[in-house]
């Protein structure tokens, strides 16, 4: 069954820069793996401090792969200490 991933979490004004620089190197990577349908950052109409990951993924067992490689293990820690708080993860079934 696919895997939708969604991330969001707020950056401060004086940490964009450098979250956008990590989230293409982040993104690039991705979308190179084996079992990833779509991995897009996306952000806020009216807060453009509100960003989110929007992850597909063919299975669980992708996704799983895909937090165990190098690249998420160094980007991932790095940019959730640009965010202001905690992101809040939810995983979903696709189901149409």
């Amino acid at each position: 069954r696919m895997i939708a991933v969604y991330a969001n979490f707020n950056v401060s004004d004086n940490n964009i820069s450098e979250l956008l620089d990590l989230a293409k190197d982040l993104i690039s990577e991705t979308r190179k793996e084996d079992g990833n349908i779509s991995y897009e950052l996306i952000r806020g109409i009216e807060n453009k401090n509100l960003f989110a990951f929007w992850e597909k993924w063919l299975d669980q067992e992708a996704l799983d792969r895909h937090m165990n490689t190098s690249h998420f293990k160094t980007l991932a820690p790095q940019l959730g200490e640009l965010a202001n708080g905690e992101m809040q993860i939810s995983v979903h079934e696709v189901i149409i």
